[in-house]
């Protein structure tokens, strides 16, 4: 007979390590399961200076610790912090100034779930004989005919599945999350009744390293030469402005261009598209934003095994309804989107993720875009 984590033990025979942030989601993973009689053990990691984030908003790091320890004290259960500064440093932080540096819009929060957190923490609670690492996503996980799936949270205001496009069937079998079903109030109120002190702790940052929301001074720092001035020009290379570095830019970005109305024609202007080697940031009409092929890499599958193209509606960034699209999959792990109708501001560096209903079929980095219709442009 199967436990509520879907394992063949009786709950107090089945150890389950829970990644504990800090915050009220995982703490209040690791309530539950304790309450439901698992062997349950706490591991939070050290990402960075703790300096550097003892604020309002961040996780990982100083008070988030202590937050930790006080909520497996109060639920006696045993608690870890590891220390994974450096290898948080070399595949997330470093990823992410190297992105920008490339014209690229990076979401690090994904990097530390396939790297950091889905890899190493996952190897680490195998290590200590867990059956299941759980965590505090708001996402579902299924049997299906074929093994687990990844499917939505069931709240769409905090569903976090774009996030974890990258998980893999190896760990989607080893991962629990027991949270997937709930709304954020029902979290909160069962950490009242849980008795827990972080029940009115404020949400995580989505950056969690940048102290003070300044991310072009990390890049700055890490990458010196992201930050060269060179010139703002139109489509047809006219020079209209000048910028102090092509990170402080983003496709589809309107606000802080620093343009006149004299150089538009009093038409709102966006960023087209970023040239770092030259140093430019191209600008140009709305219009001109429109693409509807996609070019990824690191495509992870999720979905039926043999398909090769498969129709599905895809999210383009984490805040975006999903559209309509076919995906073409190649055997390098690369692959094209073509989407029904072309869509506006699709960055490279960010995520595409495709969905069939709620269900999360993978996804993959976003290298380039184009308008298969060119006249479509004109």
């Amino acid at each position: 007979m199967l436990n509520s984590l879907g394992i063949a033990k009786p709950p107090a025979e089945t150890r389950v390590v829970v990644a504990m942030s800090g915050g009220v989601d995982s703490s209040v993973v690791a309530a539950l399961l304790k309450d439901e009689g698992y062997d349950v053990v706490g591991i939070t990691l050290q990402l960075y200076d703790f300096g550097a984030a003892l604020r309002k908003g961040a996780c990982c790091a100083g008070q988030d610790i202590y937050d930790a320890a006080t909520v497996a004290e109060r639920i006696g259960i045993p608690h870890y912090v590891l220390d994974y500064e450096s290898r948080f440093k070399e595949q997330v932080i470093e990823e992410f100034a190297d992105s920008y540096a490339r014209g690229e819009t990076p979401i690090p929060c994904v990097r530390c779930n396939q790297t950091v957190k889905f890899r190493d923490l996952l190897a680490t609670a195998q290590d200590l004989g867990a059956d299941a690492l759980a965590t505090g996503h708001y996402v579902q996980r299924r049997l299906g005919d074929q093994g687990p799936e990844l499917l939505r949270g069931a709240d769409p205001a905090r569903d976090q599945s774009y996030f974890l496009f990258a998980t893999t069937p190896e760990q989607l079998a080893y991962l629990r999350f027991p949270l997937g079903h709930l709304t954020k109030p029902e979290t909160r109120d069962l950490a009242q009744r849980y008795g827990l002190t972080v029940h009115d702790k404020p949400d995580s940052q989505d950056i969690c390293f940048v102290p003070d929301g300044d991310y072009a001074a990390i890049v700055k720092r890490l990458r010196p030469e992201a930050v060269e001035p060179g010139e703002i020009v139109d489509l047809a290379g006219r020079v209209v402005g000048q910028h102090q570095g092509v990170i402080h830019y983003t496709i589809g970005q309107r606000r802080g261009l620093g343009l006149g109305a004299e150089v538009s024609g009093g038409e709102p202007l966006f960023v087209i598209r970023l040239e770092p080697n030259r140093r430019r940031v191209v600008v140009g009409p709305r219009a001109a934003l429109g693409r509807d092929r996609v070019h990824l890499k690191e495509v992870n599958w999720l979905g039926a095994p043999t398909a090769m193209e498969a129709a599905c509606t895809v999210k383009l960034r984490s805040a975006q309804a999903p559209v309509p699209a076919t995906l073409t999959r190649n055997a390098d792990a690369s692959g094209t989107l073509s989407l029904s109708t072309p869509q506006h501001g699709i960055a490279p560096g960010q995520a595409a993720v495709f969905y069939e209903g709620d269900r999360v079929l993978g996804g993959g980095w976003i290298t380039a875009t184009e308008l298969s219709d060119l006249e479509a442009a004109a």
